[in-house]
């Protein structure tokens, strides 16, 4: 009886894990259907011509968001993980830095983006209209995410899922009132019903935040450098990602451009079944790297093995699949499947390198994963926008395999350098004799 009950508590945590990552795995596919909802509604509402200013501007402000904050919201992750009584400070340390960079980045864009995009006729309103939209796509999305990671950074998976689902049923309902209800059919028109949308759920997030404590203003300064570290390789992941349809729309069809877009759309949302796998371990990596990599090289093979076979699993699911797209988006998307099944098997080397670049993080060692991200957008760009312009789309899909493969090579190999190093340092066994003997 008592073995019994020694087992069983044994099987506690792994229970515990498998209930959480179904909780924030399901977060993340709710919170991705509701967008791919929201999106196929604006495309359907908008038109092609506003849909595709829209999409352009959103563009600008997701590689936008990635600079607000500079990179703060993974500091506060990693250092309250480790130690509650940093919050106060921490998240005084997102404030700033979240404010301060978001009114520069706004003002950078309502000052540039009207050479570009015209919303209305009235250049004062054209202006503005942008400049809503920028406040809205880049400030309150990222104090919705920074409420996210409060509760991540509490262990407190039930809250973030509830803001990750909330937040995406918030944009589905109002793109739904918007447009199906109230006939909006302009992007400055929807750009009302979205800052609206976006004030109540920020005021929801911080209303449920709040009663955990409140902030100590200043800014933690060894935390600057390491938050540029982690931004930068998002930001120029961004421009990467962009970089293929830019390159795409001025030597494709307009229904070739469209259907890879979606194509795309749908390889991110079968990425997420990954990232829930990875919110939900970074803060326990964060802890078990405290006094060196090498102490969670284990924990990081397992979730190797794990996140490669949600990865497959998403990919054959996002393949069988496939033909109920045309029913969301319409039939004219006549290329649609055939892109979608061509990319969906991309999300496996992307979870795999996506591992070692998470225990990097976690370890702190920020500046070699923004090298290693860093390097690879930088020449993934350029090979992508060469390939795309040589041999469109199949040059498009060829220099995805090639460029995430690559990069498993690469963050694996660098990965497994820094545990060697922290071996070295901490007296430990060699890296071969603890693989060898780990099993």
């Amino acid at each position: 009886m008592a073995s019994e009950g020694v087992k069983e508590r044994a099987h506690r945590p792994f229970l515990s894990m498998i209930l959480s990552y179904a909780a924030s795995g399901g977060s993340l596919v709710i919170g991705s259907a509701a967008q791919l909802l929201t999106f196929a509604i604006l495309a359907r509402f908008l038109g092609v011509h506003e849909f595709s200013v829209f999409v352009a501007i959103t563009a600008v402000a997701n590689i936008a968001v990635h600079l607000c904050g500079l990179g703060a919201m993974e500091c506060l992750v990693r250092r309250v993980a480790r130690d509650r009584g940093m919050y106060p400070q921490m998240l005084g340390h997102n404030i700033i830095l979240t404010a301060a960079s978001g009114v520069l980045l706004v003002a950078l864009g309502a000052a540039v983006l009207p050479f570009f995009f015209t919303l209305s006729p009235d250049p004062a309103t054209n202006i503005a209209v942008i400049t809503l939209m920028l406040v809205t796509n880049v400030i309150f999305v990222r104090v919705i995410v920074l409420a996210e990671q409060i509760f991540l950074a509490h262990s407190n998976f039930a809250s973030a899922n509830k803001v990750v689902v909330g937040f995406a049923l918030a944009r589905t309902i109002a793109a739904a009132l918007a447009c199906i209800a109230f006939g909006v059919a302009t992007v400055a028109a929807w750009a009302v019903w979205q800052f609206i949308c976006h004030v109540i759920v920020a005021l929801g997030c911080w209303w449920a935040v709040k009663g955990l404590g409140r902030p100590r203003y200043g800014i933690v300064r060894e935390e600057l450098p390491l938050g540029l570290y982690f931004s930068i390789p998002f930001i120029l992941r961004a421009v990467r990602q962009n970089a293929d349809l830019l390159v795409l729309s001025l030597v494709a069809s307009a229904e070739v451009m469209s259907s890879y877009s979606v194509a795309r759309r749908m390889l991110e949302s079968s990425y997420l079944s990954v990232e829930a796998l990875n919110r939900l371990i970074y803060p326990g990596s964060a802890k078990a790297t405290a006094a060196g990599l090498h102490h969670a090289f284990e924990r990081v093979r397992k979730v190797l093995f794990a996140a490669t076979s949600i990865s497959i699993a998403a990919a054959v699911a996002v393949f069988v699949l496939a033909p109920v797209l045309p029913y969301l988006f319409g039939r004219d998307y006549v290329s649609l499947v055939s892109f979608v099944r061509i990319l969906c098997w991309v999300v496996v080397p992307i979870a795999m390198w996506s591992v070692a670049m998470e225990a990097l993080g976690a370890s702190g060692h920020h500046p070699a994963r923004a090298s290693v991200m860093g390097l690879g957008s930088v020449l993934g760009a350029a090979l992508t926008a060469w390939a795309t312009w040589y041999a469109p789309p199949v040059g498009t899909f060829i220099s995805f395999y090639v460029i995430e493969i690559a990069m498993v090579i690469v963050s694996w190999a660098v990965f497994l350098r820094f545990v060697r190093r922290d071996r070295e340092q901490a007296g430990a066994a060699p890296l071969s004799t603890g693989v060898a003997h780990g099993g």
